[in-house]
């Protein structure tokens, strides 16, 4: 169960550092995003998620 957890994790944030690469910011803020991401697992997915998302363009112009 633990392992189908953990790949489900790690394709939601596949799938988020993809979606922070399309959006039109810095390659620095492209970088400091995803790695956010990537290293605080599921908070940072539902931060990404929820909150996030909608203002990256704004954060790192």
């Amino acid at each position: 169960m633990g392992t189908i957890v953990w790949l489900i994790g790690v394709a939601c944030a596949v799938w988020c550092v993809l979606d922070i690469f399309k959006k039109n910011i810095s390659t620095a803020g492209k970088l400091i995003a995803s790695a956010v991401v990537l290293l605080t697992s599921w908070v940072g997915l539902l931060v990404y998620m929820l909150y996030a998302k909608d203002h990256l363009t704004e954060w790192f112009r």
